[in-house]
């Protein structure tokens, strides 16, 4: 069938929204019209190429809509039926069988080699195919996308909310109430108040942690993070000694440490924040970082760990989170500015500026 997709052809050039071909579900997966899709860092930097997409592509991995058609051997899902997306994963290899789906060994070939999990592609212009992002490519109006990859949406939920939840707020959120599960009472900064970052700071909250730092450098940011959680905010253009701040603020350092930021200068701040054993925790993507390992790690019994997609299992882990913002304690509805799909580009603009937290698509212009 023929869509509309923002479509990348060379690296570092803007979307172009144009026709494209969609190839019919194949066994397993579902037609979805696109209600609305979310603007993250990853396609940016795969728009420009720092992640080695096979281009051209269509974008997008924070999507969801309404089910069209379903392919051979779709049992969880229906016409109708309203979904997120997440992250795609082959379902066969170990870590997968083990309930570590965001460990899965063919992740990277999935999510930014250009293929479907079964290692084909559904897009196509004028004869030529075109490359998949993250087994969705949720910048069109239509996708063919695994059912290992959807989450059932309650009908009293805004669908238009829920596509981030597939990506950037999962990999807050979950980084801390999978992976770190942090003893009620302790203490946590977090570098960063993006998307990331602010889903962390309102599930560290959740979790019981007495001390949130948000180190930041946009000061209505540092407001909003107070609203979501935080009991403490540091200017880091206002702040010479961010590490001392820290420490001065928690008695010689934080229990738990999260750089959302992908520079390594603050990867090395937040490891230097924790206090003795503490962990710090990777999120952005962070290139080459020299550290002395007995100074700044093995001397103090610290770690220092990397996350991929919160460590969850998007089929359990977004629900739980859809509860606790039903409940009012997981407001991430704050952090989101709609555009229309046509704006694409300026709403890449918005968010690489720190105009807007979480930018979102609406397909359908002028809801």
């Amino acid at each position: 069938m023929k869509i509309k997709a923002a479509v990348i052809h060379e690296a570092g050039q803007p979307f172009q929204i144009e026709e494209v071909e969609l190839a019919e579900p194949r066994f397993g997966e579902c037609l979805v019209k696109i209600v609305a899709s979310g603007v993250c860092h990853t396609d940016e930097v795969a728009q420009h190429g720092y992640i080695p997409v096979p281009l051209p592509a269509v974008l997008g991995h924070e999507g969801c809509g309404i089910v069209e058609a379903v392919g051979p051997g779709v049992t969880e899902f229906k016409p109708g039926d309203r979904v997120g997306f997440s992250y795609g994963y082959c379902g066969r290899c170990e870590n997968c069988l083990s309930a570590h789906q965001h460990a899965c060994e063919n992740f990277n070939a999935i999510n930014f080699g250009g293929v479907m999990p079964d290692g084909t592609k559904r897009l196509s212009q004028n004869g030529r195919e075109l490359s998949s992002f993250f087994g969705q490519s949720s910048f069109a109006t239509y996708s063919v996308v695994h059912q290992n990859s959807m989450i059932k949406v309650e009908e009293e939920i805004d669908l238009a909310l829920v596509g981030p939840l597939g990506c950037g707020i999962q990999t807050g959120a979950g980084a801390v109430l999978n992976r770190l599960r942090p003893r009620f009472g302790s203490s946590i900064a977090v570098f960063g108040c993006g998307t990331v970052g602010m889903s962390a700071i309102m599930a560290a909250r959740i979790a019981g942690c007495q001390t949130i730092i948000a180190v930041g450098g946009n000061p209505a940011s540092l407001e909003l993070a107070l609203e979501l959680g935080a009991t403490h905010t540091i200017n880091r253009k206002e702040t010479e000694d961010i590490v001392g701040a820290v420490k001065d603020l928690t008695r010689g350092g934080v229990h738990y440490a999260i750089d959302t930021t992908g520079v390594g200068d603050f990867v090395r701040k937040a490891l230097a924040s924790c206090r003795f054993m503490g962990t710090a925790v990777v999120l952005g993507a962070t290139g080459d970082l020299t550290i002395n390992v007995q100074a700044e790690l093995m001397g103090d019994a610290k770690s220092l760990i990397g996350i991929v997609e919160g460590d969850a299992v998007s089929k359990l882990f977004i629900p739980k989170l859809l509860q606790y913002y039903k409940a009012g304690s997981f407001p991430f509805d704050r952090l989101i500015r709609f555009y229309d799909f046509k704006d694409i580009n300026q709403a890449f603009a918005d968010s690489h500026s720190g105009k807007v937290i979480k930018a979102v698509l609406r397909m359908e212009e002028g809801r």
